[in-house]
């Protein structure tokens, strides 16, 4: 996917940060191209916006490579791996970092001028850039909000290297990439229109904001935020008609989601584990749609719970209804033969995104796990060899965008202490980095 420019990313991305709306946020923007970025995500959250300013570090003669990053408050990053391989000695290390620290305190001075840092204590920081490259710049960003006294802090860009994520996933309590990239290649090829943005713009940015915000707040009455929220949807009991039976289901929508989740069960919707995982799915922004695919007196044939043709149909006939039901796009959660179901669904439908959870997406027949063209996760106890070993035979059979995942210390019903948590944050993960892509893009190919 390749944006039109900084505003369309941001709002794109914004799409998939709902689930910060309620919170007592303040976006940071790191200047200078991810102003514009944040500006459209605080726009579209009703939070206030401010800065968090870094300096790259340089290579002196490879200057668009960086060995680390400077922040304020003192926010020293340093990418060893980089600094190794450039061959920098401490003199010149030294050089560099005095000239950037100066320039970093002249930025500051510029780009602030009258306005003073807004409150970060207590509160979440939303770190937003247009980019990541060698993820210092963002590390920095991240420190310098856990300096300034963040309670939370979430990273957010449209897009960047896939291997810089696991590192900031310990720097950051979440991190959020539209895009993560094996390749990224140059990040001005993923914007139509890249242009440099100069001091004016941040500037001028910060004020509309500014002004925004003092509008909403002028206006509101009691301690509402800045921007108030919508109230929310019904939490309801439904019945979905598929063919000639109508399937016990829990709706789910929260305000304004991006987005639903149609999660498939053959049986078993009450199972705590299910429920918990729906809800950290709700907590996120999503619309859930929690949908056993047998009535209570088939579930007693052991037939029907391994029919994946009579469960898949069943799914996108609540898949259509969920659909006119909220006019929303729909993606697949699967668990246990679920699982199967969700992808021979898939393979036929128009699904944004399918995650398995310890389930047998085997059951599906290879010829409709070859055609799925949705991003899939394959969440499993590692501790199940044998449905591991299920899951990666299904996952081969696959051209999409897949990957497995082995939960450590899991079984195949993630009953073990944390597990459950640990599945919930690999789903909600899954789907808020893929449900705000647009429909038919695509990221390339990655597997476990």
């Amino acid at each position: 996917m390749r944006y039109e420019n900084r505003a369309d990313a941001g709002r794109r991305l914004a799409r998939c940060l709902e689930f910060l709306r309620d919170e007592d946020a303040v976006v940071l923007g790191v200047p200078r191209g991810g102003v514009p970025v944040a500006f459209e995500v605080a726009r579209h959250l009703g939070a206030p916006l401010d800065l968090a300013v870094v300096r790259k570090l340089p290579v002196p003669w490879q200057p668009e490579l960086g060995f680390g990053a400077l922040g304020e408050h003192g926010v020293r990053v340093i990418d060893r791996a980089v600094l190794a391989e450039s061959g920098l000695d401490p003199a010149e290390r030294e050089t560099v970092e005095r000239a950037e620290r100066a320039e970093l305190e002249r930025r500051l001075g510029h780009l602030r001028e009258s306005r003073p840092p807004l409150p970060v204590a207590g509160r979440t920081a939303l770190v937003v850039d247009d980019s990541l490259s060698t993820g210092a710049a963002a590390e920095a960003a991240c420190r310098v909000a856990r300096t300034r006294g963040a309670a939370r802090v979430v990273l957010a860009v449209p897009v960047g290297p896939e291997a810089a994520l696991p590192h900031l996933r310990t720097v950051a309590d979440r991190v959020v990439c539209l895009q993560p990239l094996r390749h990224l290649g140059s990040v001005g090829g993923w914007y139509a229109e890249f242009g440099e943005v100069t001091d004016a713009e941040v500037a001028t940015l910060l004020a509309e904001a500014q002004r925004a915000t003092a509008t909403a707040t002028a206006t509101a009455t009691g301690p509402l935020p800045a921007f108030p929220s919508e109230s929310p949807s019904p939490d309801r009991e439904v019945e979905v008609p598929a063919g000639p039976v109508r399937l016990s289901a829990r709706l789910a929508l929260p305000p304004t989601p991006p987005a639903a989740v149609a999660y498939a069960l053959g049986s078993g919707r009450s199972c705590p584990a299910h429920q918990r995982v729906a809800a950290a799915l709700r907590q996120a922004g999503l619309g859930t749609l929690l949908i056993d695919l047998l009535t209570e007196d088939e579930e007693r044939t052991p037939h029907n719970v391994f029919d994946i043709v009579l469960l898949a149909r069943r799914l996108r006939a609540a898949t259509d209804w969920l659909r006119r039901e909220t006019g929303l796009p729909v993606s697949h959660c699967g668990a246990g033969t679920g699982a199967g179901a969700a992808l021979e669904a898939a393979a036929e439908d128009d699904i944004r995104a399918v995650v398995c959870l310890g389930g047998r997406p085997d059951l599906a027949p290879p010829a409709a796990l070859a055609r799925v063209r949705a991003p899939c996760l394959f969440v499993v106890g590692a501790r199940d060899t044998r449905l591991l070993g299920l899951n990666r035979l299904a996952a081969d059979w696959m051209r999409c965008d897949h990957r497995v995942v082995p939960v450590p210390g899991a079984t195949d019903l993630f009953t073990e202490p944390g597990t459950v948590e640990a599945v919930a944050d690999l789903a909600r993960d899954w789907f808020t980095t893929h449900l705000a892509r647009p429909e038919g893009a695509s990221r390339p190919l990655t597997s476990a």
